[in-house]
């Protein structure tokens, strides 16, 4: 019996080193609620809180990223979870409506929205940024060399003390810009001299690893400092002819209309490889300035998902040679079929055919239905336009996701719905599932379901539906909304 006993301090110290790292991971993760949040979140300096829902699939997606980002970041920054199914007064406080959201808190304070990347490494290297002061004191030579000599882009304010009124402005900038930019100051005015200036200005240094013929590395600000201003000159200059474009940056690229060039891009291991095709794009990007088109390269690996579920893209396409895409501000995708030269004369067509109005869009699009006859009127993006847009039809149309508990729930009533209105040629109730097809421009979908009324004569401004889920809320907004008076199938007298 002593023997056994002896032996239970080593079984479970035994057992504790078999636990799986995910289970540490989790650990990691700090979970919060309804009764804890406010007194456990002023604790931590900085911190990040995810807000989810347990049924929700970008959030299943994103637990094991998020859990191995903590791991990485424990003694630093805070990662912490919200279910906002079992603690919805938290949530609801914070303003969540979708699911994951995810906010930076600062001492219990909630700082900022987070929007940087989804994958463990983004989120490791977006939080560390948050550490830290809003903007690095440079005192010396080397300190400014140091500083610049980083993979992402700098700004540094030169002024002639620390009592200047526009280093005061600049750290304000800073404080509201440092989650995007890194920022660093001196009150050396000699510190500038080098770079061409000898009063107190702005200088912003392009990233020495995309140093090129093409265009200046380091940009002056001379205007006015404000900050609004300096916020103005960073997003006109910071990336430059031919960024490089990452999960971090990409939203803030694609609110222009946006060229990539996808590749074998690498530049931790290899910066003179990754700037050959660079080189070539932005020798034909220079070509094409000034034609509302902005020009950048991305590592093809950071973004297969994405290529092969928004342009059908297979893992095998395009080789080594670089893959070609275009999406517009509006939406809009595009891709360059033609095999990439290294000359630029195939990417020069490319550009020509799209600025002339001669490529065809393209749309992700399940295949057309070989039959459509129940009551609720299955759509792809193939078909959005022949149904949801017919211009002689009201459409109550329902964007919508497989695995939505929700969308399931809704299931019958939308179908009762149908049947209700079946006798009704003028009405189309439809249907569109939002995950394996394009959603049209005009229609913001971003949780599920979403539903859309498109009535005659106003296809171009569809009216979000934001009532009730039961049949008689449904019928009195279409009675409400509809071009015409209902026709009800069979006696409908109790509606």
């Amino acid at each position: 019996m002593a023997a056994a006993v002896r032996l239970l301090p080593v079984v479970t110290l035994a057992l504790m080193s078999c636990l799986p790292a995910a289970l540490s991971s989790r650990r990691d993760v700090l979970e919060l609620g309804d009764a804890d949040f406010d007194y456990l979140a002023t604790e931590h300096e900085t911190m990040l809180v995810k807000f989810y829902a347990p049924w929700c699939g970008h959030c299943k997606k994103l637990a094991p990223e998020f859990e191995k980002a903590a791991t990485r970041l424990k003694g630093t920054v805070q990662l912490a979870k919200v279910d906002c199914t079992a603690h919805s007064e938290t949530c609801g406080r914070f303003g969540v409506s979708g699911y994951p959201t995810l906010k930076i808190f600062r001492s219990g304070r909630d700082s900022a929205p987070y929007d940087g990347p989804r994958t463990a490494d983004g989120i490791y290297h977006y939080m560390k940024k948050q550490t830290g002061p809003d903007s690095v004191h440079l005192k010396t030579e080397e300190d400014l060399q140091t500083f610049i000599n980083h993979y992402d882009a700098s700004i540094i304010g030169v002024f002639s003390g620390a009592d200047s009124s526009h280093l005061s402005e600049f750290l304000k900038a800073a404080g509201l810009l440092r989650e995007q930019f890194r920022f660093a100051h001196t009150t050396d005015l000699k510190l500038g001299e080098g770079h061409g200036v000898h009063s107190e200005s702005v200088l912003l240094f392009r990233p020495p690893r995309l140093t090129n013929k093409f265009e200046d590395s380091v940009v002056v600000f001379r205007d006015y400092l404000t900050i609004g201003s300096l916020r103005r000159f960073i997003r006109d200059h910071i990336y430059g002819l031919c960024p490089h474009m990452t999960l971090e940056n990409r939203d803030r690229l694609r609110v222009r209309d946006l060229l990539t060039a996808y590749y074998d891009l690498d530049y931790h291991h290899n910066t003179r490889g990754s700037n050959y095709w660079r080189n070539r794009v932005m020798k034909v990007a220079a070509k094409y300035t000034g034609r509302g088109l902005t020009f950048s390269v991305a590592n093809k690996k950071d973004f297969l998902s994405e290529l092969e579920e928004d342009f059908g893209l297979g893992t095998s396409d395009g080789g080594e040679l670089p893959f070609v895409t275009i999406r517009t501000k509006l939406g809009h995708k595009y891709t360059m079929r033609e095999e990439f030269t290294r000359d630029g004369q195939s990417l020069e067509r490319f550009l020509d055919d799209y600025f002339t109005g001669r490529l065809k869009r393209y749309v992700k699009s399940e295949p057309v239905p070989e039959r459509n006859s129940a009551a609720v009127k299955l759509v792809v993006a193939e078909t959005f336009d022949d149904v949801v847009n017919d211009p002689n039809k009201d459409v109550l149309i329902q964007f919508y996701s497989p695995s939505c508990p929700h969308c399931k729930k809704l299931e019958p009533v939308y179908i009762e719905l149908a049947d209700t209105l079946f006798s009704d040629s003028d009405i189309v109730i439809a249907k569109m599932n939002a995950v394996d097809n394009d959603v049209p421009l005009g229609y913001d979908v971003q949780g599920f379901p979403t539903i859309y009324f498109a009535p005659v004569g106003k296809k171009d401004e569809p009216i979000r539906y934001e009532g009730g889920r039961e049949l008689k809320d449904l019928l009195k907004f279409l009675k409400r909304e509809a071009s015409h008076s209902l026709v009800f199938s069979g006696s409908k007298d109790e509606l």
